[in-house]
Order: structure tokens, then sequence, then C-alpha cells
């Protein structure tokens, strides 16, 4: 009975728990089981990435493309998204390049690689790099940001076909999508098992001094979260949309408070449309067009947080990212962040997308999945909020006025 109201989040922290009593009383010994469970684990999220990119890119264009009647409105909601996303990551890259949180980490991890694979190329190079010469070989050769410009272009595309057609590949691709995801959900399912593994090893070969820079990365990433949804988005509300950010965010409450429970901005949604509508004013009709559309392409705190732990695991393994590399990861983490699916743990399965795309070993996924859910809460409150700000500061463009906003809703709006 007790194992059935067990939930994924409890079985990670069992297996986080007896890694590090397994790794503490056995030592050495225990790397025979060890190694194997984390090779499990690893080897099933390398077989659902591409498939989860595909799938997951096309059907996210789809979702934005196939709504009628974008004109101003869609392009002042993009031009929100893509500013937000990129002010997040940025926040991100800044506090983990100041603060170095794995420089020094006592982490040993099996895979050490000599160099990166974006080592010597140029700006120039990786424009060039993420236009595809054969998607297929790209796909093949496991090269992200060339399938991801492919499949942003073809769901494109796909929008401008005749309804029939159209219908017909939108159905198939949200279809493939759903499957992977619920594929994808079982890949997630054995997280326990790997981070028994790889904490069983990281205790065996380091001992407890290995979580120390691991906590000093949950810090940073909390901090970067913070100031994001505490100033960056505040700025934006009182700068752009002219509106006191404070009785937004009043309203927002329940929203938020359901977003951090349940980890999922599309669990979430119902409400979020509920608080803007009701307590911010905004009309049901720019509420109802961005909301959605956000709680699939705009992950601000799930964009920062694969910034932050891509460079924090570059810097367990020595390596000082350059600008160019720093480059692919705000570029990647930002493309990647449009098929990041609102649901637990997505962004986990998004950011090996972009230590793939730098050149980075898949093990340090592990490393980070020790504090990743309880992230997880964090930055999914943090993208929900990103997305009701996003409605306000459209609907003050659109010229809305917004007023008695943060006021308790009227009877009738209940």
């Amino acid at each position: 009975m007790i194992l059935k109201k067990l939930t994924l989040t409890h079985y990670i922290f069992i297996g986080i728990l007896l890694g590090v009593l397994a790794g503490w009383i056995f030592g050495e010994s225990i790397l025979p089981i060890a190694d194997p469970l984390a090779k499990l684990f690893l080897r099933l999220l390398r077989m659902a990435i591409m498939p989860l990119i595909i799938t997951s890119i096309i059907s996210g264009v789809l979702s934005v493309g196939t709504a009628r009647g974008l004109g101003s409105l869609g392009i002042k909601t993009f031009v929100y998204y893509i500013s937000s996303s990129l002010l997040a990551i940025i926040t991100g890259q800044v506090l983990v390049n100041l603060l170095r949180p794995g420089v020094g980490a006592n982490i040993e991890l099996q895979q050490t690689p000599a160099e990166l694979g974006a080592a010597e190329q140029s700006i120039g190079d990786l424009l060039f790099r993420i236009i595809p010469e054969n998607p297929f070989s790209s796909m093949a050769e496991g090269d992200v940001l060339p399938v991801i410009f492919f499949c942003i272009f073809f769901g494109f595309f796909i929008t401008r076909l005749k309804d029939t057609y159209r219908i017909q590949l939108t159905d198939f691709f949200q279809g493939a999508f759903e499957a992977m995801m619920k594929l994808t959900l079982l890949v997630i399912w054995t997280a326990p098992l790997g981070v028994f593994g790889i904490n069983a090893r990281i205790l065996a070969t380091t001992g407890f001094s290995a979580f120390k820079s691991l906590g000093f990365y949950f810090l940073v990433v909390l901090l970067g979260l913070f100031i994001h949804a505490f100033i960056n988005l505040p700025l934006l509300l009182r700068i752009v949309a002219r509106v006191n950010p404070v009785k937004h965010y009043k309203g927002m409450t329940s929203a938020l408070l359901t977003a951090f429970s349940t980890c999922s901005s599309m669990v979430t949604l119902p409400l979020t449309i509920k608080c803007t509508t009701t307590r911010s004013r905004v009309s049901k009709k720019i509420a109802k067009f961005i909301l959605p559309i956000g709680a699939t392409v705009n992950m601000d705190g799930t964009a920062l947080y694969e910034c932050v732990a891509t460079i924090f695991i570059a810097q367990i393994y020595g390596f000082d990212l350059s600008f160019v590399q720093q480059l692919i990861v705000v570029l990647t983490a930002l493309l990647a962040s449009i098929g990041a699916a609102g649901i637990p743990m997505a962004g986990l399965v998004m950011m090996t997308i972009i230590l793939r795309a730098v050149g980075l070993p898949l093990e340090g996924v592990a490393v980070v999945l020790a504090v990743d859910r309880i992230l997880d809460m964090f930055r999914t409150t943090t993208n929900v909020l990103s997305d009701s700000c996003g409605s306000v500061l459209v609907a003050r463009l659109e010229g809305e006025t917004l007023e008695r906003m943060g006021e308790p809703p009227d009877e009738e709006e209940e």
C-alpha cells in the first residue's frame, strides 16, 4: 500500500539516499553494480533524445502556426517570448561564470573528453553549421543544432500546406510527440536507478566532498531564477507595460502555487488563464491566445537552468567554455526551450540536447539529477510567471487599460 502512494520524486530521493549509503558503506566494491545501472539510464536517454527533438519541435511549431489571425498580436507575443527567454539565459550565464560552482569540484566521472567538439569553431562556422547539408545525416550523428533548425523550418512549412495535408501531418506529429512523451516518461522512471548508480560511484570514488559543489550549483540556479522572477520580469512590466508588478504578482498567487506543486505548466494552464483574466484584467481573447502558446514554447526557468547546468558540467570536466561554445549553449537553450514539454522533468531531458550540441558526455546529467526535482518546482513556477507577464505586457501594447488590476474579481467573473 505504501509503495502505491510513492511518486517518482520519492523514488528519486530514495535512489539518491541508497546510492550515497551504498557508496559510503561498500566503497569501490559497489561499482560493478552501480556502473551498469548508470549506463542503462544514460543509454535510454540517448535513445530518446533525437526522436523527442524532432517530434517536440515540429509539434510545438505546429501548435503555434495553426493558430489563426496571428498578425501584430503574434509578432508581439513572440518578441516577448524570445526576449524574456534570452534575458533568463543570459542571467544564468552571467551567474555561473561569475560564481563558477563547478571549478575545483571533486567529482570523478567515467568519461573525460580530451576536447569539446565545438572547440575550434568560429561564429561564422557556427552559423553555417546550424544549416544542415543532410538533415538525416545530422539526425544519425546526433548533431543537434542542424536538426532543430530543420524541424522549425519543416514545421513552419507544414502550416502553409492545404488543409488536407496540413491536418494529416499535424495529427501525425502531435500523435508521434504524445507517443515519445510516454516513452520519455518511461525513461524518466529509470532515473532512480541512474541516480543510485551515479551517486554510489561518486561516494565510492570521491567521498562526500563532491556534494559541496552540487549544493553550490543548486544555489546558483535558485539565485538566477529569483533574479529573473523578481527583477527582470518586474522591470519589463514596469518599463514596457507600465503597470505595477506587485498587483499582478498578487493576483497570480494560486496559479504559482499550483505550478510549484505540480511542476507542470500545462496542468496549471486553466488556473493561469483564470488568474490573468479575473485578477490582472487581461481580456480573454489575448489570454487564451498567449498563455497556451507560452505553456508550449516559453520556458524561461527551464532555459536558465539548462544554461547553468551545462556550463557547470563543463566546469566539472575542467573545460573553460569559450565565447563561441557559450554562444552554442545560449542558442541551443533558446531553441530547445521551444520543444520543452510542460511536464515534470522535461527540462532535464532537453538538457541532454545542449550537452550533445557542445560535445559534453551525457553522464553529467546524472550528476545534476540529484537536485533536479527540487529545482523543477522553482523553474516551472518561473515559466508560468513569465507566461502571465507576457499576457499583461502584450495586452498593454494592444491598448488594453487593465483597470482594477489586482482587485478581487466580481461574482460573475468567478
